[in-house]
């Protein structure tokens, strides 16, 4: 799964936007310097987000929506059309 899927599926699922979930992320002081394991289980309890989804997300929180062209133009389950992620709804695309 690419890191748009797993943050399109995130959206599907809670009805929130990436953008509206790293925002509230920010609000509680998560950011960069945040233990992954405080932000999964903050996921887990108000959004019921596996680890693998909360991951995909938190990588967002600590970094912002660019991510490794490792994975960008190749032809595995795992490639992303671009090294910017969409972060404003699927509606906006």
């Amino acid at each position: 799964m690419s890191f748009q899927a797993y943050l399109d599926t995130i959206e599907k699922k809670t009805g929130r936007i990436p953008a509206d979930l790293v925002a509230l992320a920010h609000e509680r002081g998560y950011g960069p310097d945040t233990k992954a394991g405080v932000m999964v289980e903050w996921l887990k309890t108000d959004f019921d987000l596996g680890r693998g989804h909360a991951m995909a997300l938190i990588h967002v929180i600590k970094n912002g929506a660019g991510i490794s062209d490792k994975h960008v133009g190749t032809t595995g389950a795992h490639r992303d059309e671009s090294d910017r992620l969409r972060l404003d709804g699927l509606a906006n695309r």
